[in-house]
């Protein structure tokens, strides 16, 4: 009882503060009664995540490897360098984890496809990579139907619940930076504070597919195929989540200047006075928004332009982009055996198609027909604006 209290409250804790990094123990972690056949899983050392994923393998008997990613979860990890090859070969190696199984079949999480080559793995330990389900929840269904993911385990999606984690991740640290100083000279203004900083972060994210399809936005803003016109999404500032965020501030401020209206107090005062942090605190959650959401990856680059071109004259159709892709951009023609582009205007350029395709049948193409070559997207990870940059590890 008291254990499932204490890990309810770090979860609580670790969801608002997440954008720290909460390391637990790398190595090996036994689930139920594992013999030598049993299946091998493998995640990031994100404490939270360690958390999730064995309770959702409970009533399973397998092996869970914790690879040493810094304290980062699997995809900011795998996009952003923190989560590659070398790290999987070293939670092999230090775990001897050979000695224990007679397969050599690694399971790990579908986001770890940015940045985990399946090839040097075997090349290096002999242990084959696969790619399980996007969630954890999944995982029983998928060992259950002998290791084979249908579509929805392979997608990427952003439920409510979801949302609402994503918003407590900026929400909860900005209340504490506002708060200490409210706290030591301005009390009276710690609740309103409070409330305009979780009805902006809730709301924003809670509205945002919606409001972001009724301003002409959606994913193939992003990807090139639909949605703004390619004149806004070259301008220098452009970022795709602002109109969103944009609308719930108008609204908070609509019902702000209400309020102050019939209070009979100093309207103006009022509106300048929670106006003003108001839009700053919108416009950093609508920049937040597209870089820590599925939906887009981060604007104010050059890259969000970008689109994935399928060279057809070298794909044998081995279907690892079908099996890495987040938002089911491909399907396999297995009468030509060719991988199709389906749903491009999906992409949300995260590149695990690029980075897994062993016949490097896949690019990033710029609009002016300028491309960057599979061995760059390996190379060069994600930080956190979206922008590719050299992998410590490359």
């Amino acid at each position: 009882m008291l254990r499932g209290v204490l890990d309810f409250v770090k979860d609580l804790l670790q969801t608002g503060l997440r954008v720290l990094r909460f390391s637990t123990g790398t190595g090996l972690q036994t689930i139920g009664r594992p013999d030598r056949q049993s299946p091998v899983f493998v995640t990031c050392n994100f404490d939270l995540t360690v958390r999730r994923v064995r309770r959702a393998l409970r009533g399973l008997d397998c092996y869970l490897l914790v690879a040493p990613t810094g304290g980062v979860n699997v995809w900011c990890a795998a996009a952003g360098g923190d989560f590659t090859a070398d790290d999987v070969v070293s939670v092999i190696k230090t775990s001897r984890i050979s000695e224990l199984v007679d397969h050599r079949r690694l399971i790990l999480p579908q986001l770890a496809a940015t940045g985990v080559e399946r090839t040097p793995v075997h090349e290096r330990t002999g242990w084959r990579v696969g790619f399980g389900p996007v969630r954890a929840s999944d995982i029983k269904e998928y060992v259950a139907d002998h290791f084979k993911k249908t579509p929805e385990m392979r997608r990427v999606r952003f439920d409510p619940m979801e949302r609402v984690e994503m918003a407590a991740m900026w929400a909860f640290p900005t209340s504490i930076v506002f708060m200490v100083p409210e706290l030591i000279f301005w009390r009276p203004l710690v609740l309103p504070t409070l409330a305009l900083i979780w009805g902006l972060s809730v709301g924003t994210f809670m509205a945002f597919p919606r409001l972001d399809r009724m301003l002409g936005g959606g994913k193939g803003a992003v990807a090139g195929t639909h949605g703004s016109s390619g004149w806004v999404q070259r301008l220098p500032f452009f970022n795709p989540g602002f109109g969103p965020s944009l609308v719930v501030f108008a609204v908070f401020l609509t019902g702000l200047a209400v309020y102050v209206s019939f209070e009979g107090g100093p309207g103006w005062i009022s509106l300048l006075w929670w106006g003003l942090p108001g839009a700053v605190i919108s416009a950093v959650m609508s920049f937040e928004l597209t870089g820590s959401t599925p939906i887009y990856k981060s604007g104010g680059h050059e890259e969000r332009l970008l689109t994935v071109q399928l060279l057809e004259d070298r794909c044998s159709g081995k279907a690892m982009c079908e099996q890495v892709c987040p938002k089911n951009c491909y399907e396999v023609d297995s009468k030509k055996h060719k991988a199709v582009i389906v749903a491009g205007h999906e992409c949300v350029q995260c590149g695990a198609c690029i980075v897994q395709c062993p016949e490097d049948a896949l690019v990033f193409t710029f609009p002016d027909g300028g491309t960057i070559p599979p061995e760059e997207v390996r190379r060069y990870k994600l930080n956190l604006l979206g922008e590719r940059k050299k992998s410590a590890s490359a």
